[in-house]
């Protein structure tokens, strides 16, 4: 509203309140209706001549109030009331002067003492104080005064009004200075002067500005009321009660204690006023004593509503004037802990307490007590005081003598705990009791009436200024009070020590000293000793008494903020205090005297902290009643100790569980300030550990292994059991942690651990089971430290190799699994600089494995082998010089007798062989090799020794390779033992040589593989001389040796006992059967050397003579009797013909050169490049009488009784061997090679799978169903495709090759045949049978046919390929399997259409473009083909889910856009008949009756498809009139001529049916799918008549128009349809059809 506005309205008010006085006063009061007309008549003229009409109104108030003043005056109560109203208008728009103010308030004065209108007064006076500051000095006094008369009178509605009346007074006095202080002043004022204050006057000090000094004069006045004195400013004031005032101050400084500390003369008032007040005040609380009966005439007894507000004084004066008043807050202090003495009333100690916790929840304040007061020489160690009292009256609540206490106060609450209610795991219950968190103690139950840790303590008492009688208080609030007080003191020592003020709230670094200011730390030591102690009680005595979970919670954390506290300072007596305190709580209470007091504990009672009240000692033997405060979770049996051998059972409780976890916590976050402590924490953890039954595990965690077995008296509660794994988890964690330790610390934690566990040595040599606890956690430090291992190294190992000597397996074994688990983590360590850089360091690392030598224990000596086994296995290439310690350890292992042993040795000597030889220094390798031959003669182990052959062939390949390296250092070395590597070789050949006609099947086995590889490694070490001899010397003389003996061989089972029995398998049971192994592999080392030597034996003079006679061979091998040979045979030749071998042991030489790049590298003629030819082809000639004799199928009944089925193996490997020989024939590969090719191929897909082998033949992989041989097949026919190109015919083989494939992609729905062998059918038979089984086609199939269609899309150009009519015989085979749609796989005929697509996109337009080159059968074979797709014979099966449906519907339509864009576009070049079946079959398909009835849709499942009859549709329309039709006259097309027809015979098959069923349904709507069908026909009708329409009459034929006026009398019968969209494109329809409506001429 705007300034206008608001005058407007303001004299508007006042001429109305003006007119009613006048009105009021005309009869009784005449001067004042006088006075009223002047006022109006004044306003009149201000109105009228002024434009600032509030500033007027300001100048002229006194003579515009004067009226209403007169009004008041007159004490009529309507006149009053209007009066004042009309003053407080004046005093809201502020437009009255100080004098007019002075006027009211006099006015107001004078109301007062008439009591008239009481409540209009105080309004109107608070108003006039707040609105502005025109009110000052004395009329602001009078005006409190009146608010403070009224405030004792007798009508309750006035006092209370009066009563907030005055609060608001006097904040609005305040908070004028407030204001005043902000502005600066512009006028000097006097000096600060004490002299002048110490008398009180009426005068305020002139160095205070205006509102001061009203504040001023208010606050000492109120100081004089509240000590009975009388006022010096607030003059008038006749009664005044002390409570009020006091509120009055306590309001003033706790809200505005700037002022106070910015102004000397306030701080003035509260040192010399209030403070004294206060404590002449306090004085008949202090006299009380509840232990003696007071006077009843005397009234020192303490009142409730005086000490409360004294006491919200005192926490106002120590909160915000600590700094102003030290000395009197000491005193404070001091009172309130008086108040807390047992002899004090409840509520008087409740609020001492409430004071008490709102001071300690400040650190500030805290950490100015101390400084102030405990940190003084002969000060009163006040924060000591208070923390003492506050434990003190805790303790005196659980005192059962402070229930019944006898008292005389009527007032007071009772100050009892009753007793408690039924227990159940420590809580209350019963009928109607809900379980409540309390603290039970020797049966006083006192409850916990608020959620201390989490939930703010709000204070009740002093909160309670309405209350003039003692509240009742609630049982157990003084005790949750006290319970907050000591977590808030150790909240704010924690912050004062942990956030110094100093460093502006920055946490310190815990591993670093807390401040470098000396006068800090002896700050933080002075919190921590005036505190501890009393802490530490309390904590103990509650720790003991609590049942609630987060109570206790609180508590440990408390404790362990004190341990972390105390550590940081040093404080070793306080610390050890409480980890003593948290560690007997952890424990079961007959385990707390055994762990402390057990022989060899030297701690003094200063070291352990605090005794432990009396509720920890066990009495009565009962200790039953221990555990009723507290769930119990666990039972078990004691840890045996040196002192005691006791194994009674022991419980642990929940609280021992949370203790527990406080344990862990600590020791894991503050482990660096434990020192000495860790000796009792770990004692602690050892004993829980093993009465949880948590057993240690490999490297040195824990799991749980109780059970009945274990321990039949150990019983794991459910609310345990899921926490075990968490404990173990903890307790993982705490040795972790120890890496971030410091070398001091973690000495002291290792220290302790070697203590446990030699007294568990001790235990064990006493025959009773030890703790593995200190073991298992020894390797875990050590595992964790290996950064610094030179500090721990000695003594963890050290012990460990004491352990490993216990008599004790258990503890034996745990010792060496420790060393051990610690030396392959050492070695494993990444040293700066590397281990195998620091000898002296890795020296020390090895030192404890080989002591273990010495140790004649078998399992340690186990653990030492397996280590080394593992130092090989995890970082043997960084062992350097300490190759020798590890192979004399290994060494050692083999003269030993322990069969286990030296299978573990030689574990290892076998990864020193293949691993590490390169790594060992030349000094070392004799070391080898004689570590190798001692194993290679032991006896105890045939597989060790038949190994050992293979070891030395290793080192044989390792000469070979270092040749030049192991010469020149056998040279540098000069050891006369070793002079050239040719001994070496020449021992090894030797030995070698011996074995090979062993009579033993696995030696010579062995003997005979490690001779091919050695020579095929090896052999360019060899002269040509001597590969000549080696030929025909060594290698064909051993072929027809191995046959000889083959065929004398006995097939009779050898029998030489029941071990042989056992061991021999029932393929290698015969001597025949194991000639057979020697002869394959013979067969395939000497394949194999002239495979990969084919550089060196193609420059021998006789090497075709020798090829040849190895190829016969292979090829009567590969005929004979055993399946085993033939295979292995093939096999040979395969790796025979192969090229572009790499040689072993060459890897840096290139790829061996062909034979054919060899004989020309040797320079000779022509006829040398013959010889490699006729070389090949004798090659090609054997894999052809191969192919033909075993897969020839046996076509009479003589073959068929003599039939040999070859295996799939044998028909892959033949198979696989053609790429080779044809990489080499290509060029020569003329079409009668082919056809034998072809006639072998198809020969061996025929071959079926014998029943036996069926269920063992694997796929190629998990996602094909290809058989290895077809697999196999189908890379043959790839490598053809692939090279076919290449060949000089190869024109002329594509139609061949395109041919054979279509065939064998009919193989799927037409399987081969075997000649008269009776065959199975695929997957007719699960598991193993007799007889044989044809392979499953499908997928081979479906290989041939996309690659037929790859084959054909790339050379479909070829005149070959045209001439030869491949489009036509490609179509004919899609066709097959095209019409066995939904009777073969899915994934056949779908790509059987795919692949038909890509052929006719690829051979149309060439077909289109030579027409006589194309048989005249192509055409129908083409709509054959698509009818047979679209229209198929079968149905779907009725299974058939509905996103297949859609998939198959897919397809359907991608085939009639096919039709669409590749063959309709062009129907003038196409035949008529043709183009006409097209258009047939997209009728047939765009109409749903033919639909469901002809195929298209599929009845037995109700499936229609939509959307391939709408593409049917639109193929039509769009090659109809409608969109192709002729705008000059021209005739059109047949296929528009036939479409248009076409499509009114579909428009009129739908429509028929529409209206019918319409009719049929009458109010039932029709489905969606219904309406949008006959939708689209009544569209495409409409837009048909449009189109004919444009068209000239000859255009169109007559039969055309005929059916579409027939069609008339159809469209009329839908208009019954309930469909608006039907309805709407009728419409449309029938108006088309108005031109046609013609009245019929007359002939």
């Amino acid at each position: 509203m705007s300034k206008s506005d608001l005058s407007k309205r303001l004299f508007e008010n006042l001429q109305s309140d003006l007119k009613q006085l006048s009105t009021e006063a005309k009869k009784k009061h005449p001067p004042v209706k006088e006075a009223s007309e002047s006022c109006m008549l004044k306003l009149r003229m201000i109105l009228s001549k002024s434009s600032d009409v509030l500033s007027d109104l300001l100048s002229c108030s006194s003579e515009i109030v004067q009226p209403f003043i007169m009004g008041c005056d007159s004490k009529n109560p309507k006149m009053v009331h209007i009066s004042l109203t009309s003053m407080q208008r004046m005093v809201q728009h502020e437009v009255i002067s100080a004098t007019t103010a002075d006027n009211i308030i006099r006015t107001l004065w004078n109301l007062m003492n008439t009591s008239t209108e009481e409540l209009k007064v105080l309004q109107t006076t608070i108003l006039l104080i707040t609105i502005n500051s025109i009110v000052q000095h004395d009329s602001l006094a009078k005006a409190l005064v009146l608010g403070f008369r009224l405030y004792f009178t007798k009508d309750s509605t006035t006092i209370n009004t009066a009563g907030a009346t005055i609060r608001q007074l006097v904040s609005v006095v305040y908070e004028r200075v407030n204001t005043e202080d902000s502005v600066k002043s512009q006028e000097p004022l006097e000096a600060f002067s004490t002299e002048k204050l110490k008398v009180p006057s009426r005068i305020p000090p002139a160095s205070l500005r205006p509102c001061a000094q009203d504040g001023f004069l208010l606050f000492q006045d109120l100081c004089q009321l509240v000590n009975a004195d009388n006022p010096l400013w607030l003059n008038g004031i006749t009664e005044m009660t002390r409570t009020f005032g006091l509120e009055l101050l306590e309001s003033v400084m706790s809200v505005y204690p700037r002022i106070f500390l910015e102004h000397q003369e306030f701080g003035f008032l509260l040192k010399e006023r209030v403070c004294p007040l206060v404590i002449k005040l306090f004085s008949p609380s202090l006299k009380f004593r509840q232990s003696l009966p007071p006077n009843p005439m005397s009234s020192e007894k303490p009142f409730f509503p005086m000490v409360m507000r004294l006491l919200r004084i005192v926490q106002s004066l120590i909160k915000n004037f600590y700094s102003l008043l030290s000395t009197e807050c000491e005193i404070f202090l001091s009172l309130l802990v008086k108040f807390m003495d047992v002899e004090k009333p409840l509520w008087q100690r409740c609020l001492a307490l409430e004071v008490v916790h709102k001071l300690c929840n400040d650190p500030m304040l805290v950490r100015s007590f101390v400084e102030t007061y405990d940190m003084k020489e002969h000060s009163a160690k006040i924060f000591y005081d208070i923390v003492s009292a506050i434990g003190s009256y805790i303790q005196t609540l659980f005192m059962p003598t402070a229930s019944n206490h006898p008292t005389k106060d009527v007032n007071k609450s009772p100050d009892i705990q009753g007793t408690p209610p039924s227990m159940v795991a420590g809580l209350p219950v019963g009928s109607g009791v809900t379980p409540q968190p309390a603290f039970v103690y020797k049966n006083l139950w006192i409850p916990l009436i608020m959620n201390v840790p989490q939930t703010p303590i709000k204070p009740i008492l002093i909160e309670m200024m309405d209350k003039l009688e003692t509240p009742v208080i609630p049982n157990g609030y003084a005790l949750t009070l006290g319970f907050a007080c000591l977590l808030d003191i150790c909240h704010s020592i924690e912050l004062n020590i942990l956030v110094s003020p100093k460093s502006e709230g920055t946490p310190h670094n815990q591993t670093q000293e807390l401040s470098i200011i000396p006068e800090d730390k002896k700050l933080h030591e002075s919190l921590i000793n005036s505190s501890w102690g009393g802490l530490l009680a309390s904590f103990t005595l509650l720790l003991d008494a609590s049942t609630d979970e987060q109570a206790t919670e609180a508590i440990l954390k408390a404790e362990l903020t004190y341990v972390n506290l105390a550590g940081m300072l040093n404080l070793t007596t306080t610390r050890d205090a409480f980890v003593t305190a948290l560690c007997k709580s952890a424990l079961p209470p007959h385990y707390q005297i055994m762990v402390v007091n057990q022989p060899g504990s030297t701690k003094t009672g200063a070291e352990r902290g605090h005794v432990r009240v009396h509720s920890q000692e066990i009495k009565g033997g009962q200790p039953e009643e221990l555990y009723e405060k507290s769930q119990v979770v666990a039972v078990g049996t004691a840890l045996p100790s040196l002192s005691s051998n006791s194994q009674a059972q022991v419980m642990l409780t929940a609280k021992n569980i949370s203790c527990m976890r406080a344990i862990l916590s600590l020791a894991h976050c503050h482990g660096k300030i434990l020192a000495s402590s860790w000796n009792m924490i770990l004692t602690t953890l050892q004993h829980l550990v093993w009465i949880l039954g948590l057993k240690n595990a490999v490297e040195g965690h824990l799991r749980s292994e109780m059970s009945a077995n274990d321990n039949a008296g150990a019983v794991i509660t459910t609310a345990i059991i899921s926490d075990l794994p968490v404990l173990s988890h903890m307790l993982s964690r705490l040795f972790e942690s120890s890496q971030y330790l410091d070398d001091v610390s973690v000495h002291h934690l290792i220290d302790a651990l070697c203590k446990l566990s030699t007294e568990s040595l001790e235990i064990a040599h006493n025959n009773r089971e030890p703790s593995l606890f200190a073991v298992a956690k020894i390797l875990e430090t050590g595992l964790v430290n290996l950064g610094r291992v030179e500090v721990l190294w000695r003594p963890l190992t050290n012990h460990l190799l004491e352990v490993c000597r216990s008599p004790n397996s258990s503890m034996r074994c745990c010792g060496a699994e420790a060393i051990t688990s610690l030396i392959l983590a050492g070695l494993s360590h990444k040293f700066v600089p590397p281990l195998h850089e620091n000898k002296r360091l890795q020296a020390m690392l090895l030192a404890p494995l080989r002591e273990l030598c010495a140790n004649t224990n078998t399992d340690v000596r186990q653990k030492q082998l397996e280590c080394a086994l593992l130092i090989l296995q995890n970082g043997g290439e960084t062992l350097g010089p300490g190759w020798t310690t590890v192979l004399k350890v290994i060494g050692d292992g083999a003269n030993t007798q322990g069969e286990v042993i030296i299978r573990t040795a030689f574990q290892s000597m076998q990864l020193v062989v293949t691993d590490f030889l390169p790594l060992i220094s030349p000094l070392c390798l004799s070391l080898c090799v004689e570590t190798a031959a001692k194993f290679g003669l032991q006896q105890t182990e045939l597989n060790i020794s038949l190994t050992a052959i293979g070891l030395l062939w290793n080192i044989s390949d390792f000469f070979f390779q270092q040749k030049d390296k192991i010469s020149a250092d056998i040279i540098k070395d000069a050891d006369p033992t070793i002079t050239t590597s040719d001994q070496l070789w020449m021992c090894l050949y030797s030995k070698f040589g011996e074995l090979c006609v062993d009579p033993r099947p696995a030696v010579r086995k062995s003997a005979g593989q490690t001779l091919f590889s050695t020579i095929a490694a090896h052999g360019n070490l060899l002269q040509n001389i001597t590969w000549k001899s080696l030929l025909w010397k060594v290698l064909f003389p051993l072929l027809d040796n191995v046959k000889n003996h083959l065929e004398s061989a006995s097939s009779e089972r050898e029998k030489k006992g029941p071990e042989a029995n056992i061991l021999m398998h029932h393929s290698r049971d015969t001597a025949k059967k194991q000639w057979c192994e020697t002869q394959v592999l013979v067969m395939a080392g000497v394949s194999r050397v002239f495979s990969i030597k084919k550089a060196h034996l193609a420059e021998l003079d006789d090497f075709s003579r020798a090829w040849a006679f190895l190829l016969q061979y292979l090829e009567r091998a590969s005929m004979g009797e055993s399946s085993e040979v033939s295979l292995a045979a093939l096999r040979s030749f395969q790796e025979l013909v192969s090229e572009q071998v790499q040689e072993e042991g060459a890897a840096h030489m290139s790829l061996v050169p062909t034979l054919q790049e060899q004989i020309i590298h040797r320079g000779e003629s022509n006829s040398m490049q013959t010889t490699t030819q006729t070389i090949w082809k004798t090659a090609w000639k054997v894999w052809l009488n191969i192919g033909n004799k075993k897969t020839a199928p046996p076509c009479s009944l003589s073959d068929l009784s003599k039939v040999d089925v070859p295996s799939q193996a044998f028909l892959c490997q033949l198979v696989q061997i053609f790429p080779k020989i044809f990489a080499h024939v290509q060029d020569r590969f003329v079409r009668d090679m082919f056809d034998d090719f072809s006639r072998v191929l198809s020969q061996t897909l025929a071959v079926p799978i014998a029943g036996d082998t069926s269920p063992f033949l694997v796929p190629i992989n998990y996602e094909s169903s290809l058989t290895p041989v077809q697999e196999t097949v189908l890379e043959a026919y790839a490598c053809l495709c692939q090279n076919v190109r290449h060949i000089n015919s190869s024109e002329k083989l594509y139609p061949q090759l395109i041919q054979h494939l279509v065939k064998c992609s009919e193989f799927g729905t037409t399987p081969p045949s075997y000649g008269l062998l009776e065959v199975k059918p695929p997957n007719s038979v699960k598991g193993m049978t007799t007889g044989y089984i044809a392979s499953d086609m499908t997928e081979f199939s479906e290989k041939c046919m996309s690659l037929a269609t790859d084959v054909y899309c790339s050379v479909s150009s070829l005149g070959s390929v045209i001439q030869e009519d491949t489009l036509k015989h490609m179509i004919q085979g899609l066709s097959i399997t095209l019409s066995a749609k939904y009777s073969c796989p899915s994934s056949t005929w779908k790509l059987a259409v795919r692949c038909l697509i890509k052929t006719i996109k690829a051979g149309l337009p060439l077909a289109k473009s030579s027409k006589g080159s194309h048989s005249s059968d192509l055409w129908p074979s083409v709509s054959k083909a698509f009818n047979e797709f679209l229209f198929p014979k079968v149905s779907a099966s009725d299974d058939q889910s509905l996103s297949e449906f859609k998939d198959d519907e897919q397809l359907d339509c991608e085939v009639v856009d096919l039709i669409k864009t590749e063959i309709l576009p062009y129907s003038s070049e196409l035949p008529k008949d043709f183009v006409a079946s097209l258009v047939q079959l997209l009728n047939k398909g765009s109409v749903h009756s033919s639909s469901t009835s002809n195929g298209v849709g599929a009845p037995a499942t109700g499936k229609v498809r939509h959307v391939f009859t709408q593409k049917c549709f639109e193929t039509l329309l769009q090659f109809s009139f409608v969109n192709g039709s002729d705008g000059d006259g021209k005739k059109s097309s047949p296929i528009s001529q036939v479409a248009v027809g076409t499509l009114l015979t579909r428009c009129v098959t739908i429509i028929t049916r529409y209206s019918r069923d319409v009719e049929l349904k009458q109010n039932l709507p029709s489905a969606r799918s219904q309406v949008n069908e006959v939708v689209s026909a009544i569209q495409t009708t409409a837009t048909l008549i449009a189109s004919l329409k444009k068209l000239p009459p000859s255009a169109v034929e007559k039969s055309i128009w005929k059916q579409i006026i027939d069609l008339y009398p159809r469209l009329t019968s839908c208009i019954h349809s309930k469909s608006e969209l039907v309805l709407t494109e009728l419409e449309a329809a029938l108006n088309a059809y108005s031109d046609l409506l013609s009245p019929p001429t007359v002939s």
